[in-house]
């Protein structure tokens, strides 16, 4: 059926694919996605991915838009203070591309695009952690009209989430999933500066770990496979079902909207009799073993089964020989030219991929393998002995003709139409160019008079490569009849004239005037507040754990474990929507207790604070804060102080605090979680990764959570002008073991 002309149920939610390349964006459309998330080369969460230049994200979206389906663009890392101008670039860009909605992560980008680029729609990521109703109230004061929920939410959460809100919600239903909640993993950032939350993740949860008990992959999860669920789902009324898979080729694209389109648009009574042919399809998909992720508590106890190797693919053989220009093995599957690769070490680290575009069977050139034979693949890239070879996706059309097919981006013109009997008049609101005006007589209309809608109509067809219609408003002094020829001739006319007299680059942008805006916000932020000439440091305490070195240091603790001694309360970073009522019980008891500090976080502890009398609000690990922008935007929630990333170094720190008109705290010393994840981790205590770097795993009955720590104790040397926090709720203050994470190295 032609998906273009095919009617979706007015039930049916929207269904969103990855595109991480015009190729995946054509085969998501192909094969019936009402919408796509993309992203630029820069500040999206998978830039890895081939991605999208400006020009052939402009073409995607015409495009798009003439099938009447969507584009959103993830703009979804954390911004260091330095890159904050070329972000305002990036956004006046995406202002005039005009893309549905941007996704964004860091609260300074969104404060950007809402304030200086206001026609752009917004998104909140995953990444930004919104698991529950407080948090949701806090999404809409930031001005996003959708969210994208926590992947760690059951579908009880999910429901009960809901009820409570009239943004929009979207969810992943399909694709890999990470053992952490998003936004905070730091583990890969920590083994070498290559943060998830800038789009570098190496995944090094899917490499083999070693305890003294036994070795395995305790950390990489089944994928998630929710086609079960659609009735679910649909009947909570979620807007948005979301397949993960910007890394993937567009095979794995086509086959999987596909396989959730045929299930999306079926007839009920036709639903569990179609689940076969969907699975079919998404078999082709070459990823590891479904699950239904975190959305039962019993799927979260099965996720991980630690002596599955963490690679996704099938398996297709183990590398028997290595030679500099390729390698052999005896085929377990069928292999052809085309198809996508990736050759896994034993350890479980990532290996290279590749496209099969030479091989040989029994030394003689080849298509296809078989089953059995001996196959050597050509290729340049170093291959691990004994690694396991996985075929990642089939071969699939070539792309490249329609992509180049796709018609430039044309630059619009705002037109102003009036009509009179004698006069027609068009004036171009955002260009230099004179009234264009002609003499006209018309008679009154006998039966149907030319309408605002019909002079829009005309007047798109612009016959221009480098002009089009953008906004168009009409008035029309009384009822005429205007013969179609006519019509056309003025509109030719009227196009002629504006080739003729016209340059490109004098059409007034709205987004240069957004991009003015913000350099001259930018310019204008400093400090805004005079430092005490001692900074008092705040120690986070646990019950029997260490004791402050400075008897005037400020005593924090947990919410559940204040008492008589604590000075101020720190908020779960996780809280979902069945505890909230019991943290919210805390935080007036603590209140009731003369607590007047709070640390808040995620976000969502910022609207339970809104009826509680505070002197200090702190925005706190994890709760990213990496630039003076995502710091302004706190203190409209009324956050007083703001502890710099953990993941920024040194120079982004003096960076963020020579413009934030907040105070900023530095991490100084502790142990901060690398992951925290709901789903049962086959392991505890002490364990090792293949080069040596030690970490604890634990899980904690306090709030049901399971934490990976550094064993090395982080700590970092005191920074003029910013205030100090120690965590000692996992450290202590000899440690010998120390770090300083990306402090000294640098945050890539």
């Amino acid at each position: 059926m032609n998906q273009k002309t095919k009617k979706i149920p007015a039930t049916n939610p929207e269904l969103l694919a990855p595109a991480g390349s015009p190729a995946c964006a054509l085969a998501a459309f192909d094969a019936g996605a009402d919408a796509i998330y993309a992203g630029l080369s820069k500040f999206n969460a998978r830039e890895r991915g081939e991605n999208f230049t400006p020009d052939t994200l402009a073409r995607v979206v015409d495009y798009a838009h003439k099938l009447n389906r969507k584009v959103y663009v993830t703009l979804n890392t954390l911004v260091k203070e330095h890159e904050l101008s070329e972000v305002a670039e990036y956004l006046a860009l995406l202002e005039e591309i005009a893309p549905d909605a941007l996704l964004v992560q860091d609260l300074g980008v969104l404060r950007m695009a809402r304030e200086f680029f206001p026609s752009l729609v917004l998104h909140a990521s995953t990444q930004m952690g919104f698991q529950n109703s407080a948090g949701l109230r806090i999404a809409k004061e930031l001005g996003v009209t959708r969210v994208v929920l926590e992947r760690q939410m059951t579908l009880d959460e999910i429901a009960e989430v809901k009820k409570s809100t009239d943004l929009e919600l979207e969810v992943f239903i399909h694709g890999a999933l990470c053992v952490s909640l998003s936004g905070q993993c730091f583990f890969s950032s920590y083994l070498g500066g290559y943060s998830g939350n800038r789009g570098k993740c190496k995944q090094p949860c899917r490499r083999r770990y070693f305890t003294a008990r036994g070795n395995g992959f305790f950390f990489s999860p089944q994928d998630l496979c929710s086609i079960e669920l659609l009735p679910a789902l649909r009947e909570l009324g979620i807007d948005s079902l979301k397949i993960e898979g910007r890394l993937k080729q567009p095979d794995y694209v086509k086959q999987t909207v596909e396989a959730y389109r045929l299930l999306l648009d079926a007839p009920p009574e036709e639903f569990p009799k179609l689940l076969g042919e969907a699975r079919l399809l998404l078999s082709k998909g070459c990823g590891r073993k479904w699950s239904h992720g975190f959305f039962s508590g019993e799927s979260a106890r099965t996720l991980i089964q630690h002596d599955a190797l963490g690679a996704a693919g099938l398996l297709c053989g183990t590398v028997e020989a290595v030679r500099d220009n390729g390698f052999g093995l005896t085929a377990r599957k069928r292999l052809f030219l085309g198809d996508r690769i990736r050759v896994q070490p034993q350890s479980g680290d990532e290996g290279p991929a590749l496209t099969i575009t030479k091989m040989f069977v029994a030394n003689q050139p080849a298509r296809k393998a078989s089953p059995g034979e001996r196959v050597f693949i050509c290729c340049d890239k170093p291959v691990a002995e004994r690694g396991l070879v996985f075929k990642i996706g089939e071969s699939y059309g070539d792309y490249s003709g329609r992509i180049a097919a796709l018609p430039p981006r044309r630059i619009a013109l705002n037109l102003q139409v009036s009509l009179t009997a004698h006069r027609i008049e068009v004036n171009v609101l955002n260009a230099p160019l004179a009234l264009w005006s002609r003499e006209i007589d018309l008679a009154p209309a006998t039966g149907r008079p030319v309408s605002a809608e019909t002079l829009e109509n005309e007047f798109s067809a612009a016959n221009s490569g480098k002009f089009g219609l953008g906004e168009f408003t009409a008035t029309i002094a009384g009822h005429y009849f205007l013969p179609a020829s006519e019509l056309k001739t003025l509109r030719r006319e009227f196009w002629e004239h504006v080739k003729t007299n016209l340059k490109p680059e004098a059409v007034f942008r709205s987004s240069a005037a957004g991009l003015e805006k913000f350099r001259t916000a930018y310019l204008a932020l400093k400090p805004g507040y005079t430092l005490p000439v001692h900074l008092p440091e705040t120690v986070a305490m646990k019950p029997g754990g260490a004791e402050p070195a400075n008897r005037h240091a400020i005593r924090a603790d947990r919410l559940f474990d204040f008492n008589k001694e604590t000075q101020e309360v720190i908020l779960p970073e996780f809280c979902p929507e069945g505890r909230l009522g019991a943290v919210v019980k805390a935080l007036r008891a603590a209140a009731a207790a003369g607590i007047r500090r709070f640390r808040v976080t995620a976000l969502y502890g910022l609207a339970l604070l809104e009826h509680l009398e505070t002197e200090e609000v702190i925005a706190s690990m994890p709760l990213p804060v990496a630039n003076s922008m995502a710091a302004l935007e706190l203190t409209r929630f009324g956050v007083t102080r703001v502890m710099a990333h953990i993941e920024l170094e040194k120079e982004s720190i003096e960076e963020l605090r020579a413009r934030s008109i907040i105070p900023v705290e530095l991490y100084r010393l502790g142990r901060p979680a690398l992951l925290i994840s709901r789903a049962t981790i086959p392991a505890s205590g002490e364990f090792r990764d293949g080069r040596g770097n030690e970490f604890v795993v634990r899980f904690e009955r306090r709030d049901g959570m399971t934490r990976v720590y550094p064993k090395k104790v982080h700590s970092v040397p005191r920074m003029a002008g910013i205030y100090d926090y120690y965590d000692l709720t996992n450290a202590h203050w000899k440690n010998q073991e120390t770090g300083t994470f990306n402090f000294d190295a640098g945050w890539l």
